[in-house]
């Protein structure tokens, strides 16, 4: 009994190094990224109209600072769905790990362009390194996730995969504190500030090369049964994982050697239909929750409430501790209720909350449940979908997050002044929509391997046929598999 509770100990504490790994340099990165930016923005105002006047010789319009500030702040969002595009082909051609690390490449670089450009008097280097920024944290967010929900046991998929909830709302309270006139939210050092996202990206590549890479993608798409037992074994621990490995194989059978899918057969192939119905409705258009709109205009709403100036970095301290409350408890949870009750329940939670939001206007009843939903739904593209389908599925959900993040960001002040307090009705009407698809249309994923949950969708892809020739036509039959 002791050694079987050795064991479990053992697994749990190289997973848990395993999500900070992964999780420093993926999700932290996005997080820190959204949030930061908020505090200097007057000084990078200022600093563009410094350098206009010592170029040209005369003061640039307010209007063109406007823009170029605007510029700087959603330019990070087409980086963010370039990096995202090449997710799934670079994770195929390097693996999972090699392409994480790929990712601080361009992280690296950026924090480099942002920390010398006033230097170099150039505010073109900080709109390159906000791109720059973006595409390393579009990558990195991606195969964060896959490369979580990949490595865990059956019992721990979950837990691991919602690590990447907990790594951004960290991101985002530290991002926050930072930017405190008491740490680096002064004019002196706002350069150093953009270029803080350097030290995580450093930090990855120091721990995770210590780490293999995920033991289906050594499996089933290089074909090394050898390399995925010492994967196995080192994320794990010693003991009788057999029944994981049997279920790798099942799948590496089911798929018959395929090729990985694009993102145009996600959308063609009638066996994954609802798989990708699903993902885009409760993964894909996660940010019409509403979240990072609130972060990106938190300051405005606070000081339109009546909350003081100098107090209103504090408050968005507490939204972010808030946050990563959510995550800690959802991860607790994510396992005992799973996925299909969490999900409905938080996202009704949100419609309610939407609502009074639109009633009272203040942010108070919004901040405390809206991490729950994203947290919940990061194992999602893992479980719904076999290792073929699974580099499209997370390239189409990264590329719907970052459009929308950056349609959203851009639109949200026309549509609070054509519908004043009237705004959040269209987070309102997703959150209350995808908790009725939830409840009703999704099944339950927790506990379930693969192909369990592959013949769950098949009763919806393939209705009113038999169920082996919908196991036919997908090609997930089950065959006896030998135990290694």
């Amino acid at each position: 009994m002791m050694t079987a509770f050795a064991c479990k100990l053992k697994m749990s504490y190289n997973l848990f190094l395993l999500a900070f790994a992964l999780g420093i340099g993926g999700g932290f990165q996005y997080g820190l990224q959204v949030s930061v930016i908020n505090s200097p923005a007057e000084y990078i105002k200022s600093f563009i109209h410094e350098t206009w006047v010592r170029r040209y010789g005369f003061s640039a319009t307010e209007e063109l600072i406007t823009l170029m500030w605007s510029f700087i702040v959603s330019i990070y969002s087409i980086g963010g769905l370039l990096g995202a595009l090449s997710a799934g082909y670079l994770s195929v051609r390097f693996g999972r790990k090699k392409t994480m690390l790929l990712a601080n490449i361009p992280t690296v670089l950026s924090a480099a362009l942002m920390g010398l450009s006033r230097l170099c008097g150039s505010f073109e280097m900080i709109i390159a390194g906000r791109l720059f920024s973006g595409m390393g944290g579009g990558l990195a967010l991606n195969i964060h996730i896959m490369f979580a929900g990949e490595c865990a046991p059956r019992n721990l998929r979950g837990q691991l995969a919602i690590t990447a909830s907990t790594a951004i709302a960290l991101g985002k309270f530290t991002g926050f504190a930072l930017g405190l006139r008491e740490v680096l939210g002064v004019d002196a050092l706002w350069p150093v500030l953009m270029a803080a996202h350097a030290v995580p990206a450093l930090v990855q590549l120091l721990t995770l090369p210590f780490f293999p890479d995920s033991p289906r993608y050594l499996l089933i798409d290089k074909k090394d049964k050898e390399g995925c037992i010492k994967a196995v074994k080192k994320l794990w621990g010693d003991g009788d994982h057999m029944a994981e490995i049997d279920d790798m194989l099942a799948e590496q059978e089911a798929i018959h050697g395929e090729r990985a899918k694009s993102v145009c057969d996600l959308f063609r192939d009638q066996a994954v239909r609802w798989q990708l119905i699903t993902l885009f409705l409760v993964v894909s258009c996660m940010q019409f929750i509403g979240i990072n709109v609130v972060y990106f205009y938190a300051y405005n709403v606070f000081i339109k409430a009546g909350i003081p100036h100098a107090q209103t970095h504090y408050v968005s301290l507490g939204i972010g501790i808030t946050e990563i409350l959510t995550t800690v408890v959802s991860g607790s949870l994510i396992e005992r209720a799973g996925r299909k009750t969490l999900l409905w329940k938080s996202h009704t939670v949100m419609a309610l909350a939407l609502g009074l939001l639109t009633v009272t206007l203040s942010l108070q009843s919004q901040a405390a449940p809206q991490a729950l939903p994203a947290g919940v739904s990061c194992s999602l593209p893992t479980e719904i979908f076999l290792q073929s389908y699974r580099p499209a599925a997370y390239v189409l959900n990264g590329a719907s997050n970052w459009s929308q993040l950056f349609i959203l960001g851009l639109l949200f002040p026309f549509i609070v002044d054509g519908l004043g307090s009237f705004c959040f009705i269209i987070f309102l009407i997703y959150c209350l929509s995808t908790a009725i698809f939830v409840f009703v249309v999704m099944p339950e994923t927790k506990g379930k391997t693969m192909l369990q949950v592959t013949e769950e969708f098949n009763r919806l892809n393939y209705r009113g046929k038999k169920r082996q020739t919908a196991l036919q036509q997908t090609n997930c039959s089950v065959t006896t598999v030998t135990r290694l």
